[in-house]
């Protein structure tokens, strides 16, 4: 019998290595408590994914995940306004990001960057918020988590013209070989999410492919862009299992060794073995 597409994928057996989950949103998943947040980390923990960052893209929703970051020492937080959401960015807003830019738990400016596939910000404010988030991102020393959809071009444009912070992060990769190539030339380093799982995706597939071991990180999105064979059931952070058996395979490589040199990425590009429960 066919599994109702809204129901959850199974939680599947452990990977032989534990993995982060690099970008979520447990807030959008359903888990607004800490009980429940604890609960979707016992599933992803089952899987073998031992933590996960969390991430806010409105004001609101960031402070949520900075707030989330000191319920379980699970879970990490990244915060910035996300491009769709920049035609209005106050003053307010800037300072209240900063402020939370600075907590411990905070690993990560994110998601910023360009967004061409909606309307929902003019690519002028889009850009003055994304040089913002730029800078925010080199004066506390913490990551740039970009979201890049149809922006390619102007997405390194404006990181060079502006001078990329220490370590950029692709968040949900969706170029080709060519584009994954200048990225990596950067350092720049390149997040998978579920859709590198899916079989007509075969430029991002083929740059997964190739990506030298130390620029790969692997991610959910959730609850967005459940892997293969779940394609539009509910994502969750357990489902980061799926993506990286998927990408072994792909690149003929043991999971156990990709899912350890995911977590060693992981650990140093957010700095998590820094950080303890606040």
């Amino acid at each position: 019998m066919t599994p109702r597409k809204g129901e959850r994928p199974p939680v599947p057996e452990a990977l032989p290595a534990p993995v982060v989950d690099a970008h979520t949103h447990l807030d959008a998943c359903g888990a607004e408590t800490p009980e429940q947040v604890a609960e979707m980390l016992d599933r992803a923990n089952a899987a073998g994914v031992d933590r996960v960052i969390t991430v806010g893209d409105t004001v609101e929703s960031a402070r949520w995940a900075a707030q989330a970051a000191t319920w379980d020492d699970r879970v990490f937080a990244a915060v910035a306004l996300h491009p769709t959401r920049t035609s209005e960015f106050t003053d307010a807003d800037r300072s209240e990001l900063e402020r939370l830019a600075v907590q411990p738990r905070v690993v990560a400016i994110g998601e910023t960057g360009l967004d061409y596939y909606w309307d929902y910000a003019p690519p002028a404010a889009q850009h003055d918020a994304f040089r913002w988030h730029i800078e925010l991102s080199k004066r506390v020393d913490k990551p740039l988590m970009i979201h890049d959809r149809e922006a390619h071009d102007d997405i390194l444009k404006i990181l060079d013209e502006e001078g990329a912070p220490s370590t950029v992060v692709f968040h949900c990769f969706s170029g080709d070989l060519a584009f994954a190539r200048s990225c990596v030339e950067r350092g720049f380093v390149l997040s998978f999410a579920g859709t590198v799982t899916f079989k007509n995706a075969h430029a991002l597939r083929e740059a997964a492919r190739w990506v030298p071991a130390d620029h790969v990180l692997v991610e959910t999105d959730a609850p967005f862009l459940t892997p293969h064979p779940f394609r539009g059931r509910p994502n969750e952070p357990f489902c980061a299992n799926y993506t990286l058996r998927d990408i072994a395979t792909l690149r003929d490589q043991d999971p156990a060794e990709l899912a350890s040199t995911v977590t060693r990425n992981a650990e140093r590009v957010f700095k998590l073995r820094d950080l303890v429960q606040s």
